[in-house]
């Protein structure tokens, strides 16, 4: 799994191969495979507040999983040695969605590199969290493919009687990740700056006009509606001292909110993270908010402020195996007429090992334990929802 986390990051950024000879085109794919098995043990008390005669939750069992991706990365290189390529990733999944990420970018050793068209940021991409080597994530979690998320938050309101309608926690926030965007956006369309390489250190800054529109052309956008004007920058420096690798990284963004209540401030989300490797063992963790400039906005019904932590260590054993231990925890605020009534909290903890069996193929073995809930301050105990998967999984690079 290590090799192949390397590899797909490696085929994210958009860095291939340079080409057998100048002025001519690398016509460079890959791709990968994560493919779950898993039984679930599944609790709730979803019924608790509401005294409705709706069944609880039912996921105990047997479940499967996968994530697919082919990506494909052409580029060419001039004789002034500046690099021209394209990054399209195509999900293997049947989705509304079926085109995750494309942008082209242009590099060089002494240039740097710029990136256009619909991707992460340069503080998303900077980052860096709790080392694992399975592929059941916790951070940006693939969970929810067996523990839910749904229900809990719509039970809550019913029982307080607000109309709060939240499926899940926002995907790119810190209530479910280290790696978050400014108000949640994802790979909508941006220009990114990335320094050359500095004994280590490497710094980028991003701008999106929009934050709505994903992995598309946004054509013309009323800024005065959606979240708009989006900066970020990402800090990331990695260096090796005798037998000890560091990575440390830092980012910060904001955007402009489309509210006009006076009140009203801008999103933001900053974070921090590191690794620390040393003797074929890897600690590291991460703290990460975003303010979703909600809680004192009037009307307002929905998702506030949240943030998380991560906190991991990975032993890379003599032979084909590695083993993981590692947390991701979170607290995202609940908000109603613009005041946070109610908080949800999250705890996600993984043990897991992964072996080698060849090139680009690992073996994964996990047990993760994940509870969500969810309460009224002061007023109401809250529901909540509880799982434990035994799973494993075959993971293929290429």
């Amino acid at each position: 799994m290590k090799k192949q986390l390397l590899c797909t990051s490696a085929i994210a950024l958009g860095i291939a191969a340079a080409p057998a000879a100048a002025q001519e085109w690398n016509l460079d794919w890959g791709g990968y495979m994560n493919q779950h098995v898993a039984f679930g043990d599944i609790s709730d008390n979803l019924t608790a507040l509401t005294g409705l005669a709706s069944p609880d939750w039912e996921g105990d069992g047997l479940d499967l999983h996968q994530t697919t991706e082919i990506i494909f990365t052409p580029s060419v290189t001039l004789d002034n040695g500046m690099t021209f390529g394209i990054n399209v990733q195509l999900e293997g999944e049947r989705t509304a969605a079926n085109i995750d990420e494309t942008y082209m970018s242009i590099s060089s050793d002494t240039f740097g590199r710029l990136d256009l068209g619909a991707e992460n940021s340069a503080g998303y991409k900077s980052m860096v969290g709790a080392p694992g080597v399975t592929s059941m994530y916790i951070n940006s979690p693939s969970t929810s493919a067996f523990i839910p998320y749904t229900g809990v938050d719509a039970f809550l309101s019913a029982a307080a009687g607000t109309p709060i309608t939240l499926v899940t926690l926002p995907f790119r926030q810190a209530g479910l990740s280290s790696y978050t965007e400014v108000g949640g956006n994802n790979d909508v369309q941006r220009i990114t700056y990335y320094t050359p390489d500095f004994n280590g250190l490497t710094v980028g800054v991003s701008y999106a006009p929009q934050g709505v529109v994903n992995a598309a052309s946004s054509f013309s956008i009323n800024k005065n509606a959606v979240l708009s004007d989006i900066f970020d920058i990402g800090v990331n420096y990695s260096n090796t001292f005798g037998s000890t690798d560091i990575t440390l990284a830092a980012r910060w963004g904001t955007g402009d909110s489309p509210s006009t209540a006076p009140t009203a401030s801008d999103f933001e989300t900053w974070g921090v993270g590191f690794q620390v490797g040393f003797n074929n063992i890897t600690v590291g963790g991460s703290w990460t908010e975003n303010d979703n400039d909600e809680t004192l906005v009037p009307s307002v019904i929905g998702i506030g402020d949240s943030e998380g932590w991560s906190f991991g260590v990975t032993y890379d054993a003599a032979g084909p195996w590695a083993f993981e231990a590692l947390t991701y925890q979170s607290e995202t605020d609940l908000v109603v007429g613009g005041v946070a009534l109610g908080k949800t909290d999250r705890e996600a903890y993984r043990i897991g090992a992964s072996r080698t069996l060849g090139p680009g193929v690992d073996w994964d073995i996990y047990v993760v334990h994940e509870t969500r809930d969810a309460n009224i301050l002061g007023a109401l105990p809250g529901d909540e929802v509880e799982g434990t998967l035994l799973g494993t999984a075959i993971n293929l690079s290429f």
